[in-house]
């Protein structure tokens, strides 16, 4: 019997009709991406990738929201939050150097990138908040249904790294990439589905028995074509760099860190001085409404 059949402190773990049902459970923090999360969701991959009455996993966020991010008010706010005492100065220090830094981000990648090397195909329901570390795992699914008013977006692009977790490219092209990830602004759900981030988007009330009847179909075809199927497609993504990149965007979202430009020396007085909700709020006036408006989409 393996470890991870139950439901853990930060994920709730569930096998009903050839499905895995995966949900982040932090809804009071919007279910933010902490170590602990980390490492369970990662638990849980390995286990409903292993489970031979499993066929497809279905990954949720329980709440309003899929997933807001990384939880900033903790470790990656550099502060130690580990629950066993473990004395944190034995070991590597978050952004103390360039390469200690990019070890912290290689080590979280490797939670993340479950969600691509896995066998069994991963589909992600997202409702609410998508955003920064959510994208994250969002983009590393194999397919990804959205309700239509999800907002979907990296504004931590604007001031503080660059994705270590980046699969834009691969979703939506070279430009609206750069679109994203050079404002920081956000998408609907129903936009994001327009630009092929996403595989469809639904009214919010539908996007339940969408994903459901989704996971139901592909659930209907035995696990081992399942497993041709998503790994031909991700071997093409592999010759097309996706997991050079990802050890790239590991380092450059580190140097990305070392930045004495205004914007981040900003962010990080105004965390200091003001606490995150404050430096959140700085940060963004700039740029007003946030939203990413589709003309052509409107004609």
């Amino acid at each position: 019997m393996r470890k991870y059949l139950k439901s853990t402190d930060f994920i709730m773990f569930e096998v009903r009709d050839r499905v895995a049902r995966i949900t982040l459970n932090r809804p009071d923090k919007r279910n933010a991406i902490n170590p602990q999360m980390s490492r369970e969701l990662h638990d849980a991959l390995i286990e409903a990738d292993a489970l031979a009455d499993v066929n497809v996993i279905l990954l949720a966020g329980a709440g309003k929201d899929f997933c807001a991010g990384f939880d900033l008010a903790g470790r990656y706010a550099g502060k130690p939050d580990d629950p066993n005492g473990i004395d944190e100065t034995k070991y590597r220090t978050l952004n103390a150097t360039l390469d200690d830094d990019s070890w912290h981000i290689e080590d979280g990648q490797r939670d993340v990138n479950t969600l691509f090397d896995i066998h069994k195909p991963v589909i992600a329901k997202v409702q609410g908040n998508c955003m920064a570390g959510g994208t994250d795992l969002a983009l590393m699914c194999d397919m990804i249904l959205v309700a239509e008013d999800a907002k979907i977006g990296f504004p931590a692009t604007r001031a503080n790294g660059t994705p270590a977790n980046n699969m834009w490219l691969y979703h939506v092209g070279p430009q609206w990439a750069k679109r994203m990830l050079m404002t920081g602004d956000s998408l609907w759900g129903r936009d994001a589905a327009r630009i092929g981030l996403v595989l469809d988007a639904f009214p919010a009330a539908e996007l339940d028995a969408a994903a459901d009847e989704l996971a139901r179909r592909v659930s209907c075809i035995d696990g081992e074509l399942l497993a041709a199927h998503k790994r031909v497609v991700n071997v093409a993504l592999e010759l097309g760099g996706a997991r050079t990149l990802q050890r790239m965007a590991a380092e450059l979202d580190a140097r990305a860190h070392l930045s004495q430009g205004p914007r981040r020396k900003q962010f990080k007085a105004d965390m200091a001085s003001g606490g995150l909700k404050q430096a959140l709020t700085n940060r963004d006036a700039p740029f007003g409404d946030s939203m990413v408006k589709i003309h052509w989409a409107s004609k």
